[in-house]
């Protein structure tokens, strides 16, 4: 029986280590033309990293980060160096979101009274704002 209760635990300690453990993936395609592309991605804790370059040298990114903690933020950057952000907060019955493009224009989203049967969004963006009750 202590053999038994023993080998549990150390099962147990290797699951919850692997599960914080970081994840890697890389993917590479060669076209016909002899061109490669390539895509690399890193996971761990909430957070993921993506560097993708293209054939003809160009590379983009993403990244994100506080996943699973109700603050989630991603910024993602082009080829041509332009970045666009996003920022996300959750809470107890809503959520409010910043949206930042490469022209650096900003756009807001807020949501409030989810599960009260009346919920309200609110928007505003480089072309005004609305709000709706559903």
């Amino acid at each position: 029986m202590k053999h038994k209760v023993s080998s549990l635990v150390a099962v147990s300690v290797l699951c919850a280590s692997a599960a914080f453990a970081q994840v890697s993936t890389s993917t590479t395609a060669t076209g016909p033309n002899g061109n490669t592309a390539m895509r690399t991605a890193t996971r761990q804790d909430g957070q993921t990293n993506v560097t993708a370059t293209g054939p003809n040298g160009n590379t983009a990114s993403r990244t994100v980060s506080g996943r699973g903690t109700g603050d989630v933020n991603a910024t993602t950057t082009g080829p041509n160096g332009n970045t666009a952000s996003r920022s996300t907060s959750r809470y107890a019955g809503g959520s409010s979101s910043t949206m930042t493009g490469p022209n650096g224009q900003t756009a807001t989203r807020n949501v409030s009274g989810r599960g009260t049967g009346t919920a309200t969004v609110s928007r505003s963006g480089p072309r005004g704002s609305a709000v709706r009750t559903r």
